[in-house]
């Protein structure tokens, strides 16, 4: 994580899930990455069954999206380098269709 906010310096605040609220999680990020915020995006309480949480949605819409390739369905790769490379090009796809086709 500490290379992924090297690359991208603009960023200010991380979303995370609620099973990253502990103590530990935010002692290891404060080693890391000080200047970091942390923004816990939990679900509502009082709701049952299916509910859009505005953050968390993006994210999960985006992993359904890539899953659709059928090479990151499965982790078949041998090497993490491997697996990031398709994983691009699977973005690449995505990013190209999106403006090939502004429907």
């Amino acid at each position: 994580m500490g290379t992924l906010f090297g690359m991208f310096p603009f960023l200010k605040t991380l979303f995370a899930d609620g099973g990253y609220q502990g103590p530990q999680f935010a002692k290891a990020l404060g080693k890391i990455l000080p200047h970091l915020d942390v923004e816990i995006v939990k679900r509502p309480d009082r709701v049952s069954g299916f509910v859009v949480v505005p953050k968390r949605w993006i994210v999960e819409r985006s992993i359904a999206w890539l899953n659709r390739c059928r090479r990151l369905a499965k982790d078949w790769e041998n090497l993490n380098r491997k697996a990031l490379a398709f994983l691009r090009l699977a973005s690449i796809r995505l990013m190209l269709r999106k403006l090939c086709n502004p429907a």
